[in-house]
């Protein structure tokens, strides 16, 4: 589909979407100018209540080009009944999405509700009861609260299936296909995913009715990207903090961006690259507007030259100084990743780009260099003579710019007070090295272990265990015959009506893994087992003990056959 555009050929803004004037002054609050691709093609139609399947590669769009349509329409009446459902596969989703959409409906009053598993069921229940626009849910939770009658879709206008190809891996198509059937057949069915298999086309046939296709192709990416240095150093979370530290202490950038996964990291990190010697900030969703503008004027006015933040909270940022995003994580969406690196290579500016990732996230790795058609380049993390090398570069070309100064003949009396002291050459040495330790060369004499070729020969076993959680189904898990794959018991079966997708909803809920991480899967009547990377047992173990499933506690423990 093409491009919209005005008749004399420019792209549209969002003047020209046809958006009312309490979105567009939220907008340029949010400091967003120009629609992105999925935006100026999705919007009109969507305005128009046509039925939407988007195919978007970038991913730097996707919530405003389907809440902003949906807000457009929500007038700012004390609401009743929702009016749209918004279907994300994971909690951190979930809140990522509601806040937007409270953002973007600030001036219309807009009431936004995330619900999802592990937070307090009675907290949503009274906020559904009060009345909210719009629901942002994942999958299993607004089952329950259909089930409970706590969540009324008599009135929904609209349902939009947010990373739907997602959802269907993490084993939500049963969910999804009854939570589409419970809503007005004369709804608008939005459906956004970063792939179009085939199980996304069966759905699109039989909830649709003649929808639109809109594809942001990869030839899109591939040139969005094409400026841009992409690096990736493989490391073991226990070294990334200093990773992170040793790499960009050889980078040397005038601006970065570093993108963690929880607001946690964001806070822990920033505190240990200040303790480096970084102008630090964080910026996440705990903080409000008046602290956000004062950490953008640092990173602008050049105060501040390390910004730590989350996705969210970066949302809508541009800034002319950055130089260098590093992606604390690998991102699970390789749409995500080019939205990342895309903040340094907007207006035809270069950049470069930095990937921390353990071992085990080559597969996501893989995924983002199919969708980029490009090669992300391997490199070893710097070693302690890397680094030395690198501060003595800098301050030769320090001190070489200066020798270039016309005001040198200013400093004669220094010169002269130390003549006596020493030779020449001794003087000059002693004066680098002040500078030297004044610019803040790091002292670093811990060598960070190389991860590069470790977890490279398995890709073939990883990529048999994406598939695991249908193919073993009703077979014992044997952790001794897959390395690097543990097995947790969790006290819930067949009785309690568990089924795959349960339990790899829940876990990738509660912990970073992917649905692809997860499996085998072997549900008995009473219990369950189902295995995990080896090295994230514990992990799992602890977030299932902290959350439910299907509106159950369980208990957890590691399985030992």
């Amino acid at each position: 589909m093409n491009d919209p555009q005005t008749p004399g050929g420019e792209h549209l803004g969002f003047a020209d979407l046809g958006l009312r004037e309490e979105l567009l002054r939220s907008l340029t609050a949010l400091g967003y100018e120009d629609p992105t691709p999925i935006q100026r093609q999705a919007i009109p139609h969507l305005l128009e209540g046509a039925d939407l399947l988007g195919q978007a590669a970038t991913g730097t769009g996707k919530t405003a080009a389907f809440a902003l349509p949906v807000i457009n329409g929500i007038d700012a009446d004390a609401p009743g009944e929702p009016v749209a459902l918004v279907i994300v596969p994971t909690r951190e989703l979930a809140v990522q999405v509601s806040e937007a959409v409270f953002k973007y409906g600030r001036e219309q009053h807009i009431k936004v509700l995330p619900i999802y598993g592990g937070q307090p069921i009675v907290r949503q229940l009274k906020a559904l009861s009060r009345g909210v626009h719009v629901v942002v849910a994942t999958p299993g939770r607004a089952i329950d609260h259909i089930h409970r009658g706590s969540l009324s879709l008599d009135s929904i206008r609209t349902v939009i299936l947010d990373e739907a190809d997602e959802m269907l891996d993490m084993g939500f198509t049963e969910d999804i296909e009854t939570i589409l059937r419970s809503t007005p057949t004369d709804r608008q069915t939005v459906m956004f995913s970063a792939t179009i298999p085939p199980r996304i086309t069966a759905i699109a046939k039989r909830h649709q009715r003649n929808p639109v296709n809109i594809h942001i192709g990869a030839g899109e990416v591939s040139e969005a990207t094409a400026l841009i240095r992409q690096t990736v150093y493989f490391v073991d979370r226990f070294h990334k903090p200093s990773a992170l530290g040793r790499v960009l202490d050889i980078e040397a950038p005038t601006a970065a961006l570093v993108f963690c996964r929880t607001r946690t990291e964001v806070d822990e990190l920033t505190v240990t690259m200040s303790g480096r010697g970084y102008r630090a900030e964080a910026l996440h969703g705990g903080m409000d507007q008046a602290q956000r503008d004062r950490v953008m004027g640092r990173l602008r006015d050049g105060t501040a030259e390390l910004l730590i933040a989350t996705d969210v909270a970066a949302r809508g940022l541009d800034v002319d100084t950055l130089t260098h995003v590093v992606n604390y994580e690998v991102p699970s969406a390789p749409e995500s990743y080019v939205h990342r690196i895309g903040r340094v290579g907007r207006a035809g500016r270069s950049g470069v780009a930095i990937t921390l990732a353990e071992p085990r996230r080559r597969r996501l790795l893989s995924n983002i260099e199919r969708l980029t058609r490009q090669t992300i380049t391997v490199e070893k993390v710097p070693s302690v003579a890397d680094l030395r090398a690198r501060q003595i570069e800098v301050t030769v070309a320090a001190v070489r710019e200066a020798l270039s100064d016309g005001d040198l003949n200013d400093y004669n009396p220094v010169l002269h007070g130390l003549a006596g002291d020493g030779s020449d050459r001794d003087i000059a040495l002693a004066a680098i090295k002040l500078y030297h330790e004044a610019r803040g060369a790091t002292v670093d004499n811990v060598e960070i272990p190389d991860a590069s070729t470790r977890g490279h020969k398995p890709r073939d076993r990883d990529r048999d265990r994406s598939r695991a959680p249908n193919k073993g189904l009703g077979k014992s898990p044997r952790p001794a015959s897959q390395p690097g794959t543990g097995s947790v018991f969790v006290s819930l079966g067949k009785r309690a009506g568990i089924r795959p997708g349960d339990l790899v909803g829940a876990i990738a809920n509660e912990t970073d893994l992917s649905g692809r991480d997860i499996g085998p899967i072997r549900i008995s009547d009473n219990f369950s087992v189902v295995g995990v990377p080896e090295a994230s047992v514990d992990t799992v173990v602890a977030a299932l003990q902290a959350t439910t499933v299907r509106g159950k506690k369980t208990r957890a423990r590691r399985f030992v056959d």
